[in-house]
């Protein structure tokens, strides 16, 4: 009997129901992302279709296009491996260490989220330009990072860190103290301590803000544009050139740009979710 309920019945309730019941509440789910993802996506992916493969391919494999892969990728990977090392050190200190001013720079590194890219672009540009605050100063050592391909990475940075503050962050907080103790206890250093018994835990998370942050930076436009120069070959990324071919109207080529950088995000994604969901359960295993 039980069996069959369960057939006839496979959502069972868990918990106590705030929202609506099941049906209403998945169904306002399906439609808004229905409306709001799928279907745009839908349209992004039907309009590449109807290309053709040889144009297709023409499209996204233009040299000027090829080489504005490669700057992005270049960027975004660097960026991100950047933004491991950082967002791991604010993470921890945000988590183990009180201070005057700790909500403040919890708060600030929400800032890129909250913060229209367009004027963080201006704001980056303004700051690192040859005659800007720290552009004066770099420009003394010879870097230039304004109107550069690392003007990109520096407008990466911003926009992408939050993603692995915000990830390693709550995973921080739920650590057991009581491994570290029992740990140095038994004369760990504090090196074996972090590197045997924190990082294990921290990895998954790590390695999921990484990913996001090197998934936002692909897409990135408003920040990179104002600080990048834009030169064709050198400096152009590959939102550039789905914007530049939106402005030449040729809707199609777009598309099919735009293709390109959503599979890649969706590959990635996948993959990422993947093996953290793995990871976890080795580790849980273990």
């Amino acid at each position: 009997m039980s069996s069959i309920s369960l057939i006839r019945n496979p959502f069972r309730v868990t918990g106590r129901q705030v929202l609506p019941g099941f049906a209403l509440s998945l169904g306002i789910s399906l439609l808004f992302v229905s409306l709001v993802l799928l279907l745009p996506l839908s349209g992004l992916l039907m309009q590449s279709a109807g290309m053709g493969w040889s144009h297709y391919w023409s499209v996204i494999s233009d040299p000027r296009v090829v080489t504005s892969y490669r700057v992005t990728l270049q960027m975004a990977l660097g960026a991100s491996l950047l933004n491991g090392v950082i967002g791991l050190l604010l993470a921890w200190v945000l988590v183990r260490y009180t201070f005057p001013g700790k909500r403040l720079i919890d708060a600030l590194v929400d800032l890129p989220f909250a913060l229209p890219t367009a004027v963080a672009g201006i704001t980056l540009a303004t700051l690192f330009a040859e005659a800007g605050w720290y552009g004066q100063w770099l420009a003394e050592m010879g870097i230039k990072v304004a109107y550069t391909p690392i003007g990109i990475m520096v407008a990466m940075l911003f926009t992408s860190l939050p993603f692995v503050v915000r990830n390693v962050q709550p995973v921080m907080e739920d650590l057991n103290a009581g491994d570290e103790e029992a740990a140095l206890s038994l004369g760990a250093s504090d090196w074996t301590v972090f590197y045997r018994v924190i990082f294990p835990t921290l990895w998954p998370a790590l390695v999921m803000g990484i990913m996001l942050s090197f998934i936002r930076s692909l897409g990135e436009f408003g920040a990179i544009i104002f600080i990048a120069g834009n030169m064709p070959y050198i400096s152009e990324v590959t939102s550039l050139m789905i914007f530049i071919r939106l402005q030449e109207f040729d809707y199609a080529a777009a598309s099919a740009i735009a293709s390109v950088i959503l599979l890649s995000s969706l590959v990635l994604l996948f993959a990422v979710n993947v093996w953290q969901t793995r990871y976890l359960k080795r580790l849980k295993g273990n």
